[in-house]
């Protein structure tokens, strides 16, 4: 009678006659008083127990079947189409064929996982290839004074390019072009890694280096900041005309109109100071002053060319003026003018010094009324010979004139020498005190002291 062989779910597999045997299956099966049943029976077992062990998988395998693949050292079943590895991955150069979601396949060329999604293998990592070696994120922790610092380093062809941590610290072992990790992003010093592209927005540029890689690329040190003071070696050139202007209030303003400069001192009645250092001391030679519109000169000033003065020179401190020169021209390129010099007196018109070239003579005098000063040609040592000439003293110093006119001194003539008692010839009489009638006499209405007079003097004492 033979045998009707089902599956579990109750479908026929195969019918066995009786003596026969049936390799419809990966096993061979036996019908009734089949005469190698024992050793085949055997062989059964052995192939259960290795799930078929071999490099080729069983020819008439049924869904659900087990095969051990020698060639990937994996555990495979059965899914009615072809071998699906049991768990784990498959290794192998190419992705396997008939996946179900869930698989995971290592390819063995590349060194990468993969997962089946059910549509495609999806790369579950690393992100690089055996060749391209270690590139990538990296989730790294690294020793430090303050303890260990969980960092993401980020990795190409095996190098690290940069670090992001989340704070600042010293790794407390040397890793190469990161002396100090900082907060955010830290890049390769060894590589010279910058940023590319453009950026928006930086809150802050390192102006430690100074040193310029190239024509192009200009250190952060060589900037000019605009807060705080710092230095230039080339020269600073504004290109417009609006300026320069210096000063928390911009009181300093230097402007450029129709190729006009102009320097200006803008607040209101403020000066504008040259200064020097002389000798270690802070000199101030120029000094405009804002109240007047003044010009203040302090020490020597030397002008070469013309001095053009428009208004009065008024040199008021200094006791003598000094001139080097021989002469000093008055009245330059103008008509004939009288021309000199004035000293300010209560007078309504001052004295003057000056000379008139409609006579051809120098006069003097004051609150104008001016006398000819008489040359030396036009004197003469004895005044008999020429009445009208200004007496000039002789070789020993006398001078002889043929009479005097009193009426014309308008007073007695006096002498300091009060010790020449001696009468002059031409009648001058020394007279001292109060004179009464011509005589020589005192009139006073009070005794004389002990220190009145000289010998021979007579006192006349009158009541009122």
């Amino acid at each position: 009678m033979a045998y009707t062989i089902n599956r579990t779910d109750g479908t026929i597999v195969t019918a066995i006659t009786d003596g026969t045997s049936d390799n419809t299956t990966s096993l061979t099966l036996f019908g009734k008083s089949f005469s190698g049943f024992g050793e085949g029976l055997n062989e059964n077992l052995i192939k259960l127990l290795e799930n078929s062990s071999s490099t080729s998988a069983p020819t008439a395998p049924l869904k659900g079947e087990l095969w051990f693949d020698n060639n990937t050292n994996n555990l495979k079943v059965y899914n009615g189409t072809a071998f699906e590895p049991t768990g784990g991955s498959t290794s192998q150069s190419t992705a396997p064929t008939s996946p179900s979601a869930g698989d995971l396949w290592h390819d063995s060329d590349v060194d990468q996982l993969f997962v089946y999604t059910g549509s495609a293998f999806q790369l579950v990592g690393p992100v690089f290839t055996s060749s391209q070696t270690l590139s990538g994120w990296q989730i790294e922790t690294l020793g430090s004074s303050g303890g260990d610092k969980v960092v993401s380093s980020m990795y190409v062809g095996n190098t690290r390019v940069a670090i992001l941590s989340k704070e600042t610290f010293t790794p407390s072992v040397t890793q190469t072009g990161f002396a100090e990790i900082k907060a955010g992003f830290t890049l390769n010093s060894t590589l010279g890694a910058v940023f590319e592209g453009t950026n928006t927005q930086a809150s802050a540029i390192d102006v430690s280096g100074t040193t310029n890689t190239s024509g192009t690329l200009i250190a952060g040190g060589n900037f000019l900041r605009a807060d705080a003071a710092d230095t230039t070696t080339g020269a600073l050139t504004v290109d417009t005309d609006d300026g320069v202007i210096v000063g928390d209030a911009q009181e300093l303003t230097i402007t450029v109109s129709s190729n006009d400069v102009t320097v200006a001192q803008t607040s209101q009645d403020k000066d504008l100071k040259f200064t020097v250092n002389d000798g270690g001391v802070t000199k101030t030679p120029l000094q405009l002053t804002g109240a007047d519109g003044g010009v203040d000169i302090t020490g020597d000033v030397t002008v070469t060319g013309n001095l053009t003065v428009s208004g009065e020179f008024d040199k008021s401190g200094s006791v003598i003026n000094l001139v080097d020169d021989a002469f000093i021209k008055l009245n330059s390129g103008n008509g004939e003018a009288d021309s000199g010099l004035i000293v300010e007196t209560s007078d309504t018109d001052d004295a003057r010094l000056f000379y008139e070239p409609t006579t051809n003579r120098w006069m003097a005098g004051e609150d104008q009324n001016y006398s000819q000063i008489i040359t030396d040609a036009d004197a003469t040592t004895n005044g008999a010979t020429s009445q009208g000439s200004v007496l000039k003293t002789d070789s020993s110093g006398i001078f002889t004139v043929a009479g005097i006119e009193m009426s014309a001194v308008g007073s007695a003539i006096t002498t300091s020498d009060g010790s020449d008692t001696s009468v002059p010839t031409i009648g001058q009489i020394v007279g001292f005190g109060t004179k009464w009638g011509g005589a020589e006499k005192f009139v006073e209405t009070g005794d004389p002291s002990a220190s009145d007079g000289n010998d021979g003097d007579f006192w006349f004492k009158y009541e009122a």
